[in-house]
């Protein structure tokens, strides 16, 4: 018998094992959203002008393509368990798209051919008219899966942390056809009683080909613990006669992921735990965008802080002007951070920077007043021109900090899968300045990473905009 099992598979064509399961609704989203944009840009024009000038062709093609490849990476045709979520994705990744188009009219030195007037009214307009078609998507499919859609009759099997994450998810996700019915205990030691309402425990491993037959069960989901599973070839091999759909959840939970994705490479599903959300692709360039324009914009702004902090910086104490400091950056490369100096010169023991506290007697009168507001960080934005920095991030540490904490506190040194920032979440949720303790900095590196995990254009200028009022804090020295 293995014999022949193995001639089949030496025989067996390669096949793709991750699939894509675009739905049909998911392409009329598509279709319906490039009309309503298009639409509404060429009838606003021809409202102002009485025709429709070649800019706005252009326009209305580049904002389709840039909608393709938006869309695409933000996943603003995913199935979301409400409305509101699916609106608020689709105003991230729309304001985008209009971010772009605004940069590349400013590039092209095109924006003078331009109504103001329409692209406002336009950009407005063509947002509520994608929520419209999103909702009313929404609901057309929600009211065909409540009164005309079969639900299918599904099993989990395990009864952990997984197990209750998809019964709860399945159940309330109207986009699905599933209806969990129940559960069933594979080898697992109960720590605590199940309780999801609307899904009982039904029984164990002994009596699942029963349970599977007497409930009419479609669909068996296999979300066993990591460490039972390499019982799922069990459960494959018990029910691979029956004619139902199995299908694996491997339990990630617990791993410690960051920024985990489900990918494929020849068509073998692979599940990253752990990656940089801002490698490359759409994301990267909307960030860098953002680092590039916003840092340039403050430059200018600040530009009379700048000189007059330098200035003040020159005749109060003998010294440079600028401190550089080596600091770890993106992936662990060692970079100079620019700051505004704010000691005296000192002897600073080697390999080792010690942290700035309160009535610190090296810091200068100017420097203890630009630590407290944090100016002496503003020559960080040539760091983030040169590329070495972003505008918001998890905060640069000091090389001999690194190197202490590394080993003290969990996924430390995971901070730096992306670049490192002048401002961040640790910092306007008041962990900024000296960080004392284990506990502090423990503190400082859970933001970091959840920053990391959950990165959005939109969090960004959230963050950028929370700073000043983070600066009332007293804990920087």
């Amino acid at each position: 018998m293995s014999g022949e099992t193995n001639s089949l598979n030496a025989n067996r064509k390669p096949q793709r094992l991750l699939k894509n399961h675009d739905t049909l609704i998911q392409w009329v989203q598509h279709i319906l959203n490039a009309l309503v944009v298009v639409g509404s840009l060429f009838l606003l024009a021809i409202w102002r002008d009485g025709v429709l000038n070649p800019h706005y062709r252009f326009t209305a093609v580049t904002a389709v393509l840039l909608m393709l490849i938006v869309y695409h990476y933000m996943g603003v045709h995913r199935r979301f368990e409400n409305m509101f979520g699916g609106v608020q994705h689709l105003a991230r990744a729309w304001g985008i798209v209009v971010v772009i188009l605004a940069w590349v009219g400013f590039i092209t030195k095109s924006s003078a051919d331009y109504s103001r007037q329409v692209i406002l009214i336009w950009v407005v307009l063509a947002f509520f008219l994608q929520s419209a078609v999103f909702l009313c998507t929404y609901w057309l499919h929600g009211l065909y899966q409540r009164k005309y859609r079969e639900k299918l009759p599904a099993l989990i099997i395990g009864v952990g942390d997984m197990a209750e994450h998809l019964a709860n998810s399945i159940n309330k996700n109207i986009w699905l056809p599933d209806q969990v019915v129940g559960v069933v205990n594979y080898g697992e030691q109960l720590s605590q009683q199940w309780d999801v309402k609307g899904v009982p425990l039904m029984g164990d491993a002994e009596n699942l080909e029963d349970l599977i037959q007497n409930n009419d069960i479609r669909r068996v989901y296999i979300a066993l613990p990591f460490t039972l599973t390499h019982m799922a070839n069990e459960v494959q091999t018990r029910l691979i006669d029956f004619n139902i759909d199995l299908i694996w959840a491997p339990d990630i939970f617990n791993f410690q992921l960051l920024n985990h994705s489900v990918r494929e490479v020849a068509g073998i599903p692979l599940i990253n735990l752990s990656e940089t959300p801002l490698m490359a692709g759409g994301p990267a360039f909307v960030k860098l965008l953002m680092d590039k324009v916003l840092s340039v914009t403050a430059l200018i702004m600040l530009s009379p802080v700048l000189i007059a902090t330098a200035i003040a910086v020159k005749v109060t104490s003998r010294g440079p002007v600028f401190f550089l400091q080596e600091r770890h950056g993106w992936d662990g490369r060692v970079i100079k951070v620019y700051k505004f100096r704010s000691m005296y010169l000192h002897e600073q023991e080697q390999g080792f920077v010690k942290q700035a506290t309160k009535d610190d007697d090296r810091i200068t009168p100017v420097g203890r007043f630009i630590r407290s507001t944090s100016i002496d960080e503003l020559p960080q934005l040539f760091n983030v021109l040169l590329g070495d920095m972003s505008l918001v991030g998890p905060r640069p540490h000091a090389i001999s900090h690194n190197d202490y904490y590394s080993d003290k506190v969990i996924a430390y040194l995971a901070r730096h899968r992306i670049k490192p920032g002048i401002t961040g979440l640790a910092q306007v949720k008041g962990f900024r300045g000296e960080t004392d303790t284990i506990d502090a900095m423990r503190k400082r590196v859970e933001y970091d990473l959840e920053y990391i995990k959950n990165w959005s254009p939109l969090l960004d200028l959230k963050i950028i905009l929370q700073t000043p009022f983070s600066l009332i804090s007293n804990e920087a020295y």
